[in-house]
């Protein structure tokens, strides 16, 4: 049994009170590699932001569950050499399909789990939940939760079709479950294709294409129903389309990549969205840089000479996140 205190985690309890009071969400990013962590952590540091390391069930078994562990511990120890002081970092299970997966990961380190029992039947989400909750709670880690489902693939994560959170179960199912955040749907989605074209309209002026909106009414529903409880959003990535562009002009094919506009992800921050996933952006940052190189380099086959400019974009990236879209610049001094 490894304690994250150990490792210099923290927890997202005082991350999420903060952030609802003060009109911000906290960066989930998802990370596979080292190139990612390093560019997460840099970021965070530059701009003095909490931060949340999301690891999916996949990337855990990708990147072995005990080089895991010390990567948090070095994140930590890499923040303070960049002169962050006390680093606020938390190392958080994405979409953990089981007891036994979360158990796993309080066992190892980490400082929050998500259990997703979004796909049950209500009763046995709740039932699935709390018995996550009671194991987590034990050990002073925070458990996220979900309710309604997101449309989408990523990693392990996919659903042919979103179904909306209903306001009138959240209160019964955060109470009876005590968990500590839920994430809810209301429109966002998983991966880069978060849209089909027919759900979509086309800028007249430029040819591109246009998502709908996400249902803001649900979220007002539900933060009438727990005024002050931390809510997250799932598959919220952008998908810039300088990322696209690029990779489509040096051979790749991401026809009609579509994501969630900044603006709205700006506007959800400013409520009780407390937390923000993000993943699909830096694995686009990441392949149009590596991708750029081979193009313009073909004889290169250094890995730093590929994998460090997409470390670039992805620092590039994430701290447009922080300080242009979630306002958590300037929160972990």
């Amino acid at each position: 049994m490894v304690s994250y205190k150990e490792l210099g985690l923290v927890n997202t309890k005082e991350m999420f009170a903060k952030a609802i009071k003060g009109g911000y969400a906290i960066p989930a990013f998802n990370f596979n590699n080292m190139e990612q962590l390093q560019a997460i952590i840099k970021a965070a540091a530059e701009t003095k932001s909490p931060v949340i390391l999301q690891v999916s069930k996949g990337a855990r078994n990708y990147a072995n569950q005990t080089l895991l562990r010390y990567m948090a511990q070095g994140a930590v120890e890499y923040a303070k050499e960049l002169g962050w002081e006390k680093p606020q970092i938390c190392l958080h299970l994405d979409h953990g399909d089981s007891f036994e997966t979360c158990k796993s990961c309080v066992d190892f380190g980490f400082s929050s789990v998500m259990i997703d029992g979004s796909h049950l039947p209500y009763e046995e989400n709740i039932a699935l939940t709390k018995k996550v909750v009671e194991y987590a709670h034990a050990h002073d880690v925070t458990v996220e939760a979900e309710l309604g489902v997101l449309a989408g693939v990523e990693d392990e994560v996919s659903a042919a079709e979103s179904h909306y959170t209903k306001p009138e179960e959240v209160v019964d199912f955060a109470t009876r479950t005590g968990c500590d955040s839920l994430a809810i749907s209301i429109g966002t989605s998983h991966g880069a294709y978060k849209f089909t074209r027919e759900q979509c309209t086309v800028d007249p002026q430029t040819g591109k294409l246009v998502p709908p909106p996400l249902a803001f009414n649900i979220l007002d529903a539900i933060m009438e129903q727990l005024p002050g409880f931390p809510i997250v959003l799932h598959g919220s990535s952008s998908v810039p389309q300088e990322y696209v562009d690029i990779i489509n002009q040096y051979g790749g094919k991401l026809p009609d990549a579509v994501g969630i506009p900044e603006e709205q992800l700006r506007k959800a921050a400013e409520s009780a969205v407390c937390k923000i996933n993000i993943d699909s952006d830096s694995r686009l940052a990441f392949t149009a840089a590596v991708r750029k190189v081979f193009a313009e380099k073909p004889g290169e086959f250094d890995p730093r000479k590929y994998c460090g400019p997409a470390r670039d974009l992805m620092t590039e990236l994430y701290k447009h996140k922080i300080i242009n879209v979630l306002g958590s610049n300037g929160k972990a001094e």
